[in-house]
């Protein structure tokens, strides 16, 4: 390599950066008589949020330990402001009654029934109130049907019947079992006589629940 080569003079190198300037741009303290390098920033206080001061180690420390924010505000405004710090100084409205969305909902037109009654447009960009009303026409009709008590489930269970039996069937079921358990049926015989009596006592349970 040719170190006396021209190409070696036409290299330029990079500027300094501006950290490693002389420390002269450094500002001085701003604290009156001090001519120490103001290193530190200090806020100047309230209505000048976005300036500062400039202070040296010792006297920013004795600034911050006497500044107050809210030095000199009544009260009621310190009050205020805490408030509003909660929703971060942002504006707010009650339930129903911000304009832009208040605006935009009066403009939807009704899809339905009679002035001030029917239903209003819904925006369901994602789909989601459309595939829940497409479950619940699509779900199993045992699915719909209310849920029976504990009381209910069990007079079922002493006709041999199981949830979601209709009416008729339940009729049915006990014609049958009261013909085989009755005693003037079956000879005289009064040893199922408790078992008739529980299947009478579940299909009065049954009747008084509206299921008969």
């Amino acid at each position: 390599m040719n170190l006396n080569s021209r190409i070696f003079d036409r290299i330029r190198t990079r500027p300094k950066r501006a950290e490693e300037a002389p420390s002269s741009a450094t500002p001085i303290c701003e604290h009156a008589g001090c001519a120490e390098r103001g290193q530190f920033r200090a806020p100047k206080g309230r209505g000048q949020e976005r300036k500062f001061w400039n202070f040296c180690l010792e006297h920013v420390r004795a600034y911050n330990q006497s500044y107050n924010y809210f030095d000199g505000m009544p009260d009621h405004a310190v009050a205020a402001y805490q408030k509003d710090a909660t929703i971060g100084h942002r504006p707010t409205w009650a339930m129903g009654v911000n304009p832009s969305a208040r605006d935009a909902f009066r403009a939807k037109k009704p899809t339905g029934g009679t002035q001030g009654t029917g239903a209003y447009e819904v925006d369901d960009s994602l789909g989601m109130f459309g595939a829940r009303m497409h479950q619940a026409r699509n779900a199993p009709a045992e699915e719909n049907r209310p849920r029976l008590s504990g009381t209910a489930l069990k007079a079922l269970d002493q006709l041999g019947l199981d949830a979601g039996v209709d009416s008729a069937t339940i009729k049915a079921r006990y014609k049958l079992l009261v013909k085989r358990f009755h005693p003037d049926v079956n000879g005289g015989d009064r040893s199922l006589e408790e078992r008739l009596q529980e299947i009478l006592r579940a299909y009065n349970i049954l009747k008084a629940l509206g299921m008969v």
